[in-house]
């Protein structure tokens, strides 16, 4: 039993140690004045694949028309919604010649929705820097204008940030900060900026921002057509054809919603886990990781309340126990993340390694998740 306490507390460390190091890598985007006085100089296509958006397409538009940057277009690509985006879009357009709508061509055989009409706006685009954004990020008025800084400074063809993720569902709560838990507590990111490993690819698909020349001759959204997972799969790309790859926090410079149900929750998780962690080589050793770390320390101390074992082992589980928080507990701090989601870590976790697991059968059975009207 002592020899299995100490297994638990030393699976338990690794995420806490891990993120500790992280947080001092894991940076908001640069406020150097020398390179934000460089970043006025350089122009930028924001660019706003949109299907179904009438909901979230306008203030997305209002917060980046409201940018200090002195030059930028802002292209949304409606892909064929079936709402009123186009109109919505129109309409600003209409007002603002910066921007202009672009409506996606017919989607050819083996593409992902998404992914070919983030290639149709970065064909499109007029300007050598691309700033992708999801329709459902919000940005701030000086975040175009730091996010090109931060790139100056990771001298790194291909940044991702990460906004602050915002919640209402208890599911929302429970899931979503498992993004920074996962990335934080498990992904070396000094390592990463140390070298062009696929393995340490990482990014976050709601906003990206590439200089267009790399971009294009890493194959850009064409090289990941078929991918539903452009936050880990596009960095990957650009890795494989030899540029460097970065992420930072953009927490204080964006926010987004993603999801508004359990349901969707659920799906959005499962629509691209098996590009991530639920594949046959990387599922066994994370769900080790993840639940060993999170969900093990509070069940075996419980476990050994109940069987009345020996002190000594039952103060290493509790320990691990407290430990285990510790990721949380912080990131709930630094990125205002949900004190209830923190609070019940351990079942959310359990309910997000379930999901990778049901991802990986239904993918085995030839099954797919629906989203946004498409396979």
């Amino acid at each position: 039993m002592i020899f299995y306490s100490v297994l638990i507390l030393l699976i338990a460390l690794l995420p806490v140690l891990m993120f500790l190091k992280n947080g001092t890598q894991f940076l908001p985007p640069s406020n150097d004045l020398g390179l934000l006085s460089l970043s006025k100089t350089i122009q930028v296509s924001v660019l706003i694949p949109a299907r179904n958006e009438a909901v979230s397409i306008g203030p997305a538009l209002e917060t980046v028309l409201s940018s200090a940057h002195p030059e930028f277009e802002v292209l949304v690509l409606d892909d064929h919604s079936e709402d009123q985006t186009a109109n919505i879009v129109q309409s600003f357009a209409s007002c603002d010649p910066r921007v202009k709508l672009l409506r996606s061509g017919t989607l050819p055989e083996g593409w992902n929705g998404k992914q070919h009409a983030c290639w149709q706006l970065a064909n499109a685009a007029s300007f050598d820097r691309l700033l992708f954004l999801d329709a459902d990020v919000r940005l701030s008025s000086d975040a175009i204008g730091r996010c090109v800084a931060e790139q100056q400074l990771r001298q790194a063809p291909l940044i991702s940030g990460f906004p602050m993720q915002e919640t209402g569902t208890v599911a929302e709560k429970m899931l979503i900060p498992l993004m920074h838990y996962v990335l934080l507590g498990y992904l070396p990111i000094e390592r990463m900026r140390s070298t062009l490993g696929l393995g340490l690819a990482a990014g976050c698909g709601q906003l990206f921002l590439a200089e267009k020349e790399a971009y294009i001759q890493s194959g850009g959204h064409a090289a990941i057509k078929s991918s539903r997972h452009d936050g880990i799969q596009l960095p990957r790309a650009f890795r494989k054809a030899g540029f460097r790859t970065d992420v930072f926090d953009a927490s204080d410079i964006a926010r987004c919603r993603m999801y508004t149900s359990t349901t969707q929750v659920c799906n959005g998780l499962l629509k691209n886990a098996t590009e991530g962690i639920a594949n046959p080589k990387l599922i066994v050793p994370f769900s080790i990781l993840l639940l060993g770390g999170s969900v093990l320390p509070g069940l075996s101390l419980l476990i050994g309340l109940v069987l009345g074992i020996s002190w000594f082992p039952l103060t290493l589980l509790a320990i691990a126990t407290l430990i285990s928080y510790v990721p949380r507990m912080i990131a709930c701090i630094r990125f205002k993340q949900s004190p209830f989601g923190a609070l019940v870590h351990p079942i959310g976790t359990l309910w997000f390694v379930s999901l990778q697991w049901v991802a990986l059968f239904r993918k085995q059975l030839g099954l797919t998740t629906k989203w946004r009207g498409r396979m």
